[in-house]
Parts: C-alpha cells; structure tokens; sequence
C-alpha cells in the first residue's frame, strides 16, 4: 500500500495492539482475494535510520507470516513502535500469528 487514503481506510478497521507494532486490518469487500500491506513509522520513534530498520523487519516478518495467516481481501498495516527494533524477531512473529488471531475473530 501506498496511498495515503488507503492507510486512512486501514484506520477504521480492527485493530491488535501489540507491544511492538499496532496491526490494523481492514477488509475490503471488493471481491479481490489478495492481501495488501503497508507500514508506518513516525518520527517519534526515532531518526530514519531506526524507523527504516523497524520498517525492514516488519516487511520479513509480513513476509514469513502473511501468506500463511494473514485475511485474505484485506488490507494490514503494521504501525510501528519502539519495542518493535529491540524486540526478538521470534517473539515479534508470535506477536502478529496473536493479533492476526485476534483480528480474524
């Protein structure tokens, strides 16, 4: 995802708080079957290199975990915090199969 109006969208749909990252996942109801994703990370987390790091481990981590769980027609986005870059990658990928859980209810 790429437009903002789609990451506006993503806003009023489910959202899983997580101590690393917020998931927001919104269905789109448009018969299309594919899954989009899209991150964020604001300025207050950090300088660009810090949110260009967490934004590189979200993208392996939705990478590994989305095709498997991910809701299909749906659009998640992965709005980062600062526990996601000092967090273990292990512990972020059963943090999002959780919220995609929880979402998915």
């Amino acid at each position: 995802m790429t437009k903002r109006r789609d990451f506006l969208a993503a806003n009023s749909g489910k959202r899983a708080p997580m101590p690393g990252f917020i998931l927001l996942v919104r269905r789109r109801n448009d018969g299309d079957a594919t899954m989009r994703v899209g991150y964020t990370v604001t300025k207050k987390i950090g300088n660009a290199v810090v949110r260009n790091r967490i934004k590189r481990r979200f993208r392996a981590l939705a990478h590994e975990i989305l095709p498997v769980s991910g809701v299909a027609g749906a659009d998640h986005v992965l709005i980062g915090r600062l526990d996601g870059l000092t967090r273990d990658f292990a512990q972020l990928k059963t943090d999002l199969a959780k919220a995609l859980v929880k979402v998915a209810r």
